[in-house]
């Protein structure tokens, strides 16, 4: 008897390290596949405000900034489905809500106007990205997403830093950032 309650107790103990770490698993699997969401979301929202910003913009600054986005966003975006593929991760299928409704208020603007508005934007959205990266980066359960999101903070701060420098000269401030 002794023999058989020693063999259940073990097979329990057995059972509960086997859902603590399916548990451990889908945590991390959640918090890859939150990042891969709001990642890829952001990104392609990076490449239609890009695109929309070459056709209403009027300074050549903006419309310069504007192709960069698109083409380092595109060349991110290919980078990040590669990633999630490997680990079952879906992707953003189209722009998160708040990034909708920004590209709606500046579909309707043109020139300077719209340059103020994007170069806003683009400083805010910078902002925000660089933090969700340097949160993955520093806290990644995913090794790979966690590399991925590092390699790429450079170019996130290069662009904040290109972000607030033309949104100042597009305001009118000039202020050397």
């Amino acid at each position: 008897m002794k023999t058989l309650f020693a063999s259940l107790l073990g097979t329990l103990a057995l059972l509960a390290v086997a859902a603590a770490d399916d548990k451990k698993t889908t945590d991390s699997g959640d918090a890859d596949q939150a990042f891969v969401t709001k990642a890829s979301a952001g990104g392609m929202a990076e490449v239609k405000f890009g695109k929309l910003a070459a056709e209403s913009g009027s300074a050549a600054a903006v419309k310069k900034f504007a192709k960069h986005m698109v083409e380092d966003h595109t060349k991110a975006n290919k980078e990040l489905a590669a990633l999630a593929g490997k680990k079952n991760l879906k992707l953003s299928k189209e722009m998160d809500s708040e990034h909708a409704k920004k590209y709606e208020a500046l579909s309707k603007l043109k020139g300077a106007e719209f340059d103020r508005m994007y170069m806003a934007g683009q400083v805010k959205d910078h902002e925000e990205t660089v933090a969700l990266f340097e949160k993955e980066a520093k806290g990644s359960k995913s090794g790979d997403l966690g590399k991925w999101a590092e390699k790429t903070l450079p170019t996130l701060r290069d662009h904040l830093k290109m972000a607030r420098q033309i949104r100042d000269d597009v305001a009118g401030k000039k202020v050397d950032k």
